[in-house]
C-alpha cells in the first residue's frame, strides 16, 4: 500500500485528466508491487485499463494514466523532489481514506 497518498482535483487547471493520486513508497520494489497491485485491482474491478504507463524500467516514478484521472506512485526521494503537491497546490483535494 503506498504512502501519503492524495487525490488533486486537476480538471479545472489541465485538460488531460480530472484527478492526479499521487503516493508514495520507500523503494522502487514497493513502487513497482503497487503499480502492479493497481492495475490488478483495476482488472478484477472491471474497471479502466491504463491509456500508457511510464516509468516501468527504473520504478522510482511510475505514471499511469487512466483518462480520467492519472496515478503518479513515486518512491520518497523523487516525491521529495518534484513536490507535485507544490505545483499543484492551488488544485482541490478530495479526502483520502486508507481501508
Amino acid at each position: 500500500m503506498g504512502r501519503d497518498t492524495i487525490i488533486i482535483a486537476v480538471g479545472e487547471v489541465i485538460s488531460v485528466t480530472d484527478f492526479f493520486v499521487i503516493s508514495s513508497a520507500q523503494t522502487s520494489r514497493q513502487v513497482r508491487a503497487i503499480a502492479e497491485e493497481i492495475e490488478e485491482q483495476l482488472t478484477i474491478l472491471d474497471g479502466p485499463k491504463p491509456l500508457r504507463v511510464e516509468g516501468r524500467t527504473d520504478h522510482r516514478w511510475v505514471l499511469m494514466d487512466f483518462g480520467g484521472f492519472v496515478v503518479h506512485i513515486l518512491d520518497d526521494e523523487y516525491r521529495a523532489f518534484y513536490d507535485l503537491e507544490r505545483l499543484w497546490s492551488d488544485c482541490p483535494r478530495i479526502e483520502w481514506q486508507d481501508a
